[in-house]
């Protein structure tokens, strides 16, 4: 075997391997299906996984109940939040409303991941859908959730559907001791279809001003059940990058993917 050829054997096995424990998420929003039907799916690519449909019937809970946070990858118990009075049926990634969300983790800036954090990306999936109708309220729980009580996990890409609306939430922790994230959510024009797998996929992003309806910043979330909204992002996104030193340039410059997620070989 040549030198060339035993390279290239090489980096056909770091492929395989990094690959192996890729995620990968399709995204198809109702004008681009046959069917007009919004579809995501989900592939976890692991000889170490293997897929479970999670059930949870709707319940009734009285005032007072909590409920244990555990960490969806190792196990690891984390806190214990409130649960709602009323909660969802589950199966999967998916509620009886047809909201569903899946994953794919980018990792991103490693210092950036906070021990310290009370809800991992597992459980936000699962945790929101036993509280959420459709992708708009679960973009707002999500983010209601990280504010409230800090992210554990690293970078994440997020696929959220209901039967109208295909949205990608990409977001990521602000390291120990500073509990909240940062984060923008962006949807999915009709009649287009999108992917990720393990890199961040959004850019440059529209920011909100007085003209432009489509967009708002996490200050003004409730507005995120207006049909024209389809950006929506954390106050502090560009404010954060500046003050770890990760960007200075304009505003209108800033790509959420390129400073919280470098590409590197596996990107």
């Amino acid at each position: 075997m040549s030198t060339k050829q035993k390279l290239a054997a090489i980096l056909v096995a770091l492929m395989s391997i990094s690959t192996s424990f890729a995620c990968t998420n399709f995204l198809i929003t109702k004008g681009a299906s046959k069917d007009g039907s919004t579809m995501i799916t989900y592939a976890a690519d692991s000889h170490t996984l293997y897929g479970e449909l999670y059930y949870n019937r709707a319940a009734q809970y009285p005032a007072g109940t909590m409920i244990q946070v555990i960490d969806w990858d190792s196990g690891k118990p984390l806190i214990q939040i409130p649960q709602v009075a009323n909660t969802y049926t589950t199966v999967g990634n998916m509620n009886q409303w047809g909201l569903a969300i899946a994953e794919t983790t980018y990792g991103g800036r490693e210092e950036l991941v906070d021990t310290t954090g009370g809800i991992d990306y597992g459980s936000l999936i699962y945790l929101t859908l036993q509280r959420a109708k459709n992708a708009r309220e679960a973009i707002k729980q999500i983010a209601e959730f990280v504010d409230t009580y800090g992210y554990f996990s690293s970078g994440e890409s997020f696929s959220i559907i209901d039967e109208n609306e295909v949205w990608i939430m990409e977001l990521i922790g602000k390291g120990p001791g500073s509990k909240g994230f940062v984060w923008v959510a962006r949807r999915i024009p009709d009649n287009c279809i999108s992917g990720h797998a393990n890199q961040a996929r959004i850019t440059t992003f529209p920011l909100e001003s007085r003209k432009d309806k489509t967009t708002i910043s996490s200050k003004n979330i409730k507005k995120i059940y207006n049909p024209e909204v389809t950006t929506v992002y954390a106050q502090d996104v560009i404010k954060f990058a500046r003050e770890k030193g990760y960007f200075n340039g304009e505003d209108t410059e800033f790509s959420f993917s390129d400073i919280y997620n470098p590409l590197d070989f596996s990107g």
